[in-house]
C-alpha cells in the first residue's frame, strides 16, 4: 500500500538527513545503522526512508521497534505526517493487523515475549524493520536473541541509535563490528551525525551544566555520623552515600537547587523563551513525588507527575508538550526519545551514570527550535557526572573489548581489595541528617567556569540570570567575564583575610609545607583514580615518569608541587 501524502507535502530534510538519504539509497544493503544526536531528527530521516521503499515497491509493509509504550504512538503520530499508518496498539495475539495500516509498532519488550509471532509477520511481507535505540537490543539477552530470531528474514532493516554504546559486551543485532589490531571490535555506523556537528549547524541547543556541591551529613546503619563535602576526592562508597544524602528530598541540599532551576526557567521565559519548561528526572517514583511536593513548598508552583506505570502517562506528557505549563517531574517516562522541544531547564536528581542514561537524558533538552536558545541542566558535583558533563561533545561507538585470562594479578588483587574497603565503610542504609547546597562552577563546551558561591547568594544569581538566547560565542564571553569578577573579589577579599591570617597564625614549617602538600597529591590521585578506575600507584608512577624524582615520601616540596600542578592539567 502506497503512502497517502504526496512528495510534496513531506517534511522537509535536514542537511545530513540528506545525505544519509543518498547513501541509504545509493547503497541498497539489507542493514544501515545511522547514529544521531538526540534532537537531530532520526524518525523524519527513517520515515522518509520508510516513505520512499513503500511508494517504490521495496518492501510492502513497515515494522517500528521501540523501547517504549510511549513512544509507539509518538512513532505513529510523526509517521501519520508522511500518509504511513502505523498501528500503535498491534498486540502479540492480534498475530496481523487491519488492512489499512501499513505497518505496526512494538516495543523491545514485545519481540522479547514472542518472537516468533513477529518473525511470521515478517516473512509474510517484505518488511521494512526501524529498530528505534538499537542498543536496547541488548538490554536482555531474551530481547537480543527475540530481535534477530523475528527479523532475520526482513527484507531490510534500519537501525537507528542516539547513543551507539552501552556498558557491556553484549553485540547490538544486525550491527557490524570492525576488529583493530589490538582485538577490540567497534561499532561501525553507516550515518554519524554527532552533537558538535549538530551544535555548530544550530539543530541543537547548547547546555550549560550548573553543578552543585555543598555539604552532606547522614547516620550510617551502625550509628556513626559522617559528614562530607559533596564533590571532594572520596571513596566511592562515601561519594554514593554524600550524593544520595543530597539528593534526599528530607534535606536542603534538593530543596535549594530546585529553587535555583526554578529561578533560572523564570529568567529563561522572562527573557525570550516564554513557553520554556523545566523537567526534573527523579530516582523513584516515591522520590519524584516528594520533589514534586518540594517545588510546590520552595516556588508555589505546581508540576505534572509522570510515572511509568500510572495510567494516562502518554496522554500527561502530551498535554504538558502542548502547554506552557512550566514543571514535569518524571521518574524514566522521559528519559529517552520523548519529544517535548520547550523543556530547557533540567534538574538531573538521580543517581544513575551510565553514559548512556546520561546521555539520553541530557537529549531532552537539546532540541532547538530557533537560534540562540541554551539549555541549562542542574546536577550534583561529583566527578561520575562531570566528566559525563564535560565530555557530552565526545561521539561514541560500541566498543567490545577481547576477554583475557591472564590480568595482571597485584592489578586484580588492589581492585579486589580496594572495593573491598569501600563496599564496607559505611553499610547500606543511612539516615539523611543535614545537606545544603552550592553553586561549585558552570560547565560549558568542557570547560568549567566560576568559583564555589552559596545557593541563594547574589552571585549565584549573576550565573541564573543569564539571558537565554545567546550563541555558543556570547555563552563563552559571558561566563569569563563573570569567572574574571568572582576572581577579582575573591583576590581582593583574600589578600586581606590571608594578611589577618598571617599575622595571627606562625609560619609554616617545611615539614608541615610537604606533608599538606602530600596530602593535597594525594587527594587529586584518588580523584583521578576514581575517574579513570587506574590504580593510584599506577598514576603516582606516571606522575615521577613524568616530573622525575623519588616517591612522594622522600619528594622535596618543589617536586610536590610540580606534580600538583602536572595532574591538574590532565
Amino acid at each position: 500500500m502506497i503512502p497517502a501524502a504526496p512528495p510534496e507535502s513531506l517534511p522537509s530534510l535536514r542537511v545530513w538527513q540528506r545525505k544519509a538519504m543518498v547513501a541509504y539509497h545509493r547503497g541498497q544493503s539489507r542493514d544501515f545503522l545511522a547514529v544521531a544526536t538526540p534532537g537531530a531528527g532520526k524518525t523524519t530521516f527513517a520515515l522518509r526512508i520508510a516513505y520512499d521503499l513503500l511508494a517504490d515497491g521495496t518492501v510492502d509493509t513497515v515494522t517500528v521497534v521501540c523501547p517504549t509504550e510511549h513512544l509507539k504512538v509518538q512513532w505513529s503520530g510523526a509517521a501519520a505526517r508522511f500518509g504511513i499508518q502505523l498501528d500503535p496498539a498491534f498486540r502479540n495475539a492480534d498475530v496481523h493487523s487491519a488492512a489499512d495500516y501499513h505497518g505496526v509498532v512494538l516495543t523491545y519488550a514485545q519481540i522479547g515475549a514472542d518472537p516468533q509471532v513477529h518473525r511470521r509477520r515478517t516473512l509474510a511481507r517484505r518488511t521494512l524493520v526501524i529498530l528505534d535505540e538499537i542498543h536496547h537490543a541488548g538490554d536482555a539477552r531474551s530481547w537480543g536473541d527475540g530481535v534477530k530470531t523475528a527479523f532475520e528474514e526482513a527484507e531490510r532493516r534500519l537501525a537507528l541509535t542516539g547513543t551507539p554504546f552501552r556498558s557491556d559486551d553484549n553485540p547490538i543485532p544486525f550491527v557490524e563490528y570492525e576488529e583493530y589490531d589490538d582485538g577490540v571490535k567497534r561499532s561501525k555506523a553507516d550515518a554519524v551525525y554527532g552533537y558538535r556537528d549538530a551544535l555548530a549547524d544550530g539543530v541543537v541547543r547548547p547546555v550549560m551544566f550548573m553543578a552543585y556541591s555543598g555539604q552532606a551529613k547522614w547516620r550510617s546503619s551502625a550509628g556513626d555520623e559522617l559528614a562530607v563535602r559533596l564533590g571532594e576526592p572520596l571513596t566511592k562508597d562515601l561519594t554514593s552515600q554524600a550524593w544520595r544524602t543530597a539528593l534526599d528530598p528530607a534535606g536542603e541540599w534538593i530543596s535549594q537547587v530546585i529553587r535555583a532551576a526554578d529561578r533560572r526557567l523564570s529568567s529563561l521565559r522572562a527573557a525570550g523563551i516564554p513557553d520554556a519548561g523545566g523537567l526534573i528526572i527523579a530516582s523513584d517514583q516515591n522520590t519524584a513525588r516528594a520533589y514534586a511536593g518540594i517545588l510546590k513548598r520552595v516556588t508555589g508552583k505546581s508540576a505534572t507527575i509522570v510515572l511509568s506505570d500510572d495510567a494516562g502517562s502518554s496522554e500527561k506528557i502530551a498535554k504538558f508538550a502542548a502547554s506552557d505549563d512550566e514543571w514535569l517531574v518524571a521518574v524514566r517516562m522521559v528519559s529517552e526519545g520523548v519529544d517535548i522541544p520547550r523543556l530547557a531547564v533540567g534538574v538531573y536528581a538521580t543517581n544513575a551514570h551510565t553514559p548512556l542514561y546520561f546521555a539520553q537524558a541530557i537529549g531532552r533538552f537539546v532540541r532547538s527550535r530557533r537560534p540562540g536558545e541554551t539549555a541549562s541542566v542542574f546536577l550534583p558535583s561529583v566527578v561520575p557526572l562531570l566528566s559525563l558533563a564535560e565530555n557530552l561533545e565526545q561521539d561514541r561507538d560500541h566498543v567490545i573489548k577481547p576477554k583475557s585470562e591472564d590480568q595482571d594479578p597485584e592489578l586484580l588483587l588492589e581492585q579486589a581489595q580496594r572495593v573491598l574497603n569501600e563496599g564496607t565503610e559505611l553499610g547500606g542504609e543511612r539516615e539523611t541528617l543535614e545537606s545544603s547546597a552550592e553553586l561549585d562552577a558552570v560547565i560549558f563546551d568542557g570547560g568549567s567556569f566560576g568559583l564555589p558561591v552559596q545557593a541563594g547568594s547574589h552571585e549565584e544569581q549573576e550565573y541564573l540570570g543569564l539571558p537565554g538566547l545567546l550563541t555558543p560565542e556570547q555563552i563563552h564571553l559571558l561566563l569569563r567575564k563573570r569567572q574574571r569578577e568572582q576572581m577579582s573579589k575573591q583576590k581582593s577579599g583574600a589578600r586581606t583575610e590571608v594578611a589577618e591570617r598571617q599575622a595571627a597564625e606562625p609560619p609554616m614549617t617545611n615539614a608541615q609545607r610537604r606533608l599538606k602538600l602530600r596530602k593535597q597529591l594525594n587527594a587529586l590521585v584518588g580523584a583521578r583514580s576514581f575517574a579513570t578506575n587506574e590504580p593510584h600507584g599506577k598514576i603516582h608512577a606516571t606522575l615521577r615518569s613524568k616530573c622525575g624524582g623519588p616517591p612522594s615520601a622522600q619528594a622535596t616540596i618543589e617536586q610536590l608541587e610540580e606534580r600538583i600542578a602536572e595532574i591538574r592539567s590532565w
